[in-house]
């Protein structure tokens, strides 16, 4: 295992173009960091500089504290997954997972190749499979296949790049499952490339999202969705995304397209002498009043308004409701839906309601949100103005303190599998 210290890395193209835009970033031995942002952010990139398979053209890449920018791949004992697994067809799964060794051309005795082939398979549930082609497996045992070959050769780190994006959406999440138990059981350094915020949000211990080649933010997954530091990681983070309306401020009030908010403290500190801010408000904030208490109710606000469509999923209803934006953020807003690859910016509120709801299309609904759940951002700059940073330090420490039980339990079950399946390697008594 090792810790990977990124130290005001930039990557330069001959054409003068700059992929990576100077990113210091610290990633903890054993820590899972995931390197997430939209198509064209620099994060596969960095990931490369990282294995080097890029040249950094400028700042410092430090290995256990070791600089190795100008090191070959081979010589940073680094593993890498791809998003294409890159197995030999012709060879079986047993041999695919044993390439590595046999590479070293002598350092791994044929009974120490068999030990490291077998465990990396037991762990990741291929041991029937052992004798069969890649062309004879699903995508998501190819994969397995793919982490194999990383596992056996016991690297420093683990690299993963996009290994997700060529699987069926349910096989995604089964492998999501398999890489974050795995990730636990080895507690190996690992860093994970994704474009997928699904991903990020349920993998890592720390989330860097990226924007143009820039470091915006690094924080654990509960971290950014509640504690965002600006308008693009609240867009980004979040399925369906935060919601962004305009707040014009009149006197004590803050009047949004649907709804005028009192300002508290809060609210009056973060919008300041500004006329209009931009507001954000995430689709599980609101209530169908209905559903609510009348204590529930006075806690929060409520207003009317004209559902346009609903979606209907089972767990959760989603209400989508039309409002008028503003000329004054208009420009800021569509730039951020062409950062975050939108298809044009929609100038809609969706609600995510209990699925309980009777909201239908076409109703004009009465529904409930706390402002205390709003996030305030300067029009101009895109910052958070209500970010809280207490409150930020204190989700980081539980992030931290969780992960630390959680490989505790995860090395504890570890250890008394392998005792088990020493027992019963053990020859009998006679």
């Amino acid at each position: 295992m090792a810790s990977i210290t990124l130290d005001n890395v930039v990557k330069t193209y001959p054409d003068g173009f700059t992929a990576v835009k100077g990113i210091d970033l610290d990633i903890a031995d054993g820590e899972f960091v995931i390197l997430v942002g939209p198509s064209g952010c620099g994060k596969s990139t960095l990931l490369r500089m990282i294995v080097g398979l890029e040249d950094i053209t400028d700042g410092e890449l430090r290995i256990d504290d070791v600089v190795v920018n100008d090191k070959a791949p081979r010589d940073r004992d680094l593993a890498m997954v791809f998003q294409n697994y890159a197995l030999y067809p012709h060879l079986t799964v047993y041999e695919n997972i044993a390439f590595p060794l046999r590479l070293t051309k002598g350092k791994f005795t044929e009974d120490e190749i068999d030990q490291r082939v077998r465990r990396a398979s037991t762990l990741l549930e291929l041991d029937e499979h052992l004798e069969r082609k890649p062309a004879n497996l699903s995508g998501g045992q190819r994969q397995r296949v793919a982490m194999g070959r990383a596992i056996v050769r016991e690297a420093k780190a683990f690299l993963f790049d996009e290994p997700l994006s060529n699987l069926d959406a349910k096989l995604r999440g089964q492998m999501r499952t398999e890489i974050a138990r795995l990730q636990r059981t080895l507690a190996t350094t690992t860093v994970y490339v994704t474009h997928d915020q699904t991903e990020a949000m349920t993998l890592g211990d720390r989330v860097a999202v990226l924007r143009r080649g820039e470091l915006q933010q690094v924080a654990s997954p509960r971290g950014l969705y509640d504690q965002p530091v600006n308008l693009f990681v609240a867009g980004f983070i979040g399925s369906p995304p935060m919601n962004f309306v305009p707040g014009m401020a009149r006197g004590d009030v803050l009047h949004l397209p649907f709804v005028d908010v009192p300002m508290d403290d809060r609210l009056r500190s973060a919008v300041g002498e500004r006329e209009i801010v931009i507001v954000g408000i995430r689709p599980d904030s609101f209530e169908d009043a209905e559903t609510m208490t009348g204590d529930q109710r006075s806690k929060g606000l409520l207003f009317e308004a004209d559902v346009d469509v609903t979606e209907w999923l089972g767990e959760v209803l989603y209400a989508y409701i039309p409002f008028e934006t503003h000329e004054a953020v208009r420009g800021k807003l569509e730039e951020l839906d062409r950062d975050l690859d939108g298809e044009g910016m929609r100038t809609q509120l969706v609600v995510a309601l209990e699925s309980l709801s009777t909201v239908r299309d076409g109703d004009t609904a009465e529904l409930w949100f706390d402002p205390g759940a709003m996030h305030v951002f300067d029009p101009e700059s895109g910052a958070n103005l209500t970010r809280d940073e207490a409150r930020a330090d204190e989700l980081e420490e539980q992030a931290r303190e969780m992960r630390r039980r959680a490989l505790e339990r995860a090395q504890k079950r570890h250890g008394k599998n392998e005792a088990l399946a020493g027992a019963g390697d053990a020859p009998a008594a006679g």
